[in-house]
């Protein structure tokens, strides 16, 4: 009896884990979409499918029954793209004969979309950033990778922070947006984690000093507070370091925020909320979002809350 569905599943995960030494997030998507697929065959042709007799057409089918549920271009196109590899790793170990997926066409995404560093570069990025030589300072480094895109925070937004502005007990932090707008973004673990490792490193550079600002230049001049052009500095220099191109600047973190939220499937509306859009009135027909809905799509959807 031929391999099973699930059967095939599990051993291309598993190759994915041990030959290609894929991210766990990497293999937390790859889980999803292939289980999903591998369920939708299953549901079409009961326990006893055999990958072998897979065709383009229900390839299609499955993509319809995506968009049925409502969801995006771009999630619909993830979904493929992990069918794809499927297929491709199946057809190399003699599983199937060729690639169906490769006779499907990939969802033309919408163009207002920014191009960003992908998911798993920009995990790379962050979790790297304070181990990078061009590091000045890694600890405070490290927060600034984590709450651009973490949070999805704008430049001036970040410097603005106020040690006081991070509210551990409730998991966020205030921000002062354009037009002195407030709003609360969830902090992730990973962000809370970076800053609890650079305050130790903050007090001891402050002394005897004090200033309000949670980001201090390294020179401790003026008040302390780090400057957007000292952050373009990090970031781009960082950036280079890794490899991303030299356009990187704060504000590709923060259209990679929410771009891979919105490809995770995220609601349009609670991104526009985390992001503080100042063209919010464009959403007023719909059901405004409370801080804690808005929690939980973040907890849910961006790779970096846990």
């Amino acid at each position: 009896m031929k391999p099973q569905p699930r059967q095939l599943a599990e051993e291309f995960l598993a190759m994915l884990a041990h030959e290609r030494a894929a991210s766990p997030h990497t293999l937390r998507a790859y889980q999803r979409e292939i289980g999903n697929f591998a369920a939708y065959l299953i549901e079409q042709g009961g326990q006893g499918v055999e990958m072998h007799t897979v065709d383009h057409l229900q390839i299609r089918g499955y993509l319809g029954e995506l968009y049925g549920r409502g969801l995006a271009k771009a999630s619909v196109a993830r979904s493929l793209a992990a069918v794809r590899s499927w297929f491709q790793w199946m057809a190399r170990t003699g599983h199937v004969t060729n690639n169906p997926a490769a006779l499907v066409a990939t969802p033309k995404l919408p163009k207002h979309l920014p191009r960003v560093p992908s998911i798993e570069q920009m995990n790379h990025l962050v979790e790297t950033a304070a181990a990078e030589k061009v590091a000045a300072w890694p600890e405070r480094d490290r927060v600034i990778f984590e709450l651009l895109y973490g949070c999805g925070i704008r430049n001036a937004e970040l410097v603005g922070l106020n040690l006081a502005d991070v509210h551990w007990a409730r998991e966020v932090i205030l921000v002062r947006g354009k037009g002195r707008k407030q709003r609360y973004v969830p902090l992730g673990d990973a962000a809370a984690d970076a800053i609890r490792a650079y305050l130790p490193s903050r007090a001891a550079k402050l002394g005897p000093k004090s200033t309000d600002a949670l980001l201090l230049n390294l020179q401790l001049k003026g008040n302390g507070r780090l400057t957007t052009r000292s952050v373009g500095r990090i970031v781009k220099q960082i950036s280079l370091a890794k490899g991303l191109p030299a356009e990187t600047h704060p504000h590709t973190l923060r259209h990679a925020f929410g771009t891979h939220m919105l490809e995770e499937g995220a609601d349009l509306r609670a991104i526009q909320e985390l992001l503080g859009h100042e063209r919010l009135s464009t959403t007023q027909r719909y059901t405004q979002l409370t801080v804690g809905q808005v929690t939980q799509v973040y907890d849910r959807t961006h790779p970096r809350a846990k």
